[in-house]
């Protein structure tokens, strides 16, 4: 499938059939979740440096336009066709989560999307958008582990392409991305005990979080 066809969510799953078992990293930053156009071709960049299979929901950086692909690379949907998929605006993120070609999500972590990648287990990169959404990542970066973070470049506050290929690279197939895998699938059985016991999101997150901590997850 051509990554820069219009796609639904049938065809996204369609794509993913035909991946193999946890080589793509899924990317998304929410349905509020915009990238600034700089930004954007960063993460352009990083993707097709980095070389791995990804699934990326990319929305507009500017509000008065509806076609997010025309904000890409000259070239990019041409040169990653092999290798990865790019949806515009929107994708059955839970239906894509629980595939088993997904192997990694970039996320903005938010509580939904943290407790649907914590439920499926799958691996995370960190990227938050907004300040809940920080702290979010510095618990599941930090605290539990189970996310990678890609560093910002302080003087322009942009994540530049050589760092996101790192993080990326380092998430589906490094060593430190092994140990990450390794303890987001405890995680996902713990939360599957305590989900069945509270079905309340933030609060059992919250209770999960507490008793890793005490168990000192490495």
């Amino acid at each position: 499938m051509d990554s820069g066809s219009k796609v639904d969510g049938s065809e996204c799953l369609t794509w993913l059939d035909e991946q193999p078992r946890g080589s793509v990293l899924y990317i998304s930053y929410g349905s509020g979740g915009t990238l600034s156009h700089e930004q954007l071709i960063e993460v352009a960049k990083g993707l097709e440096m980095s070389e791995q299979r990804f699934l990326w929901v990319v929305r507009c950086p500017i509000q008065d336009s509806t076609n997010p692909l025309e904000f890409l690379p000259k070239g990019f949907l041409e040169k990653t066709k092999g290798f990865g998929l790019v949806v515009p605006n929107w994708a059955p993120q839970t239906r894509i989560l629980s595939h088993e070609s997904t192997g990694g999500f970039l996320t903005h972590c938010g509580w939904n999307s943290t407790l649907e990648s914590v439920v499926h287990g799958v691996p995370l990169i960190a990227w938050p958008l907004y300040a809940e959404q920080k702290m979010n990542a510095v618990m599941l970066s930090e605290d539990v582990k189970v996310a990678l973070r890609p560093k910002v470049n302080e003087e322009n506050g942009i994540v530049g392409r050589l760092e996101i290929a790192k993080v990326v690279k380092g998430l589906m197939e490094g060593e430190e991305g092994k140990g990450v895998r390794s303890r987001m699938k405890d995680l996902k059985d713990a939360a599957a005990k305590v989900l069945s016991e509270d079905g309340s999101s933030t609060k059992a997150l919250a209770e999960l979080v507490t008793k890793l901590k005490k168990k000192s997850v490495k």
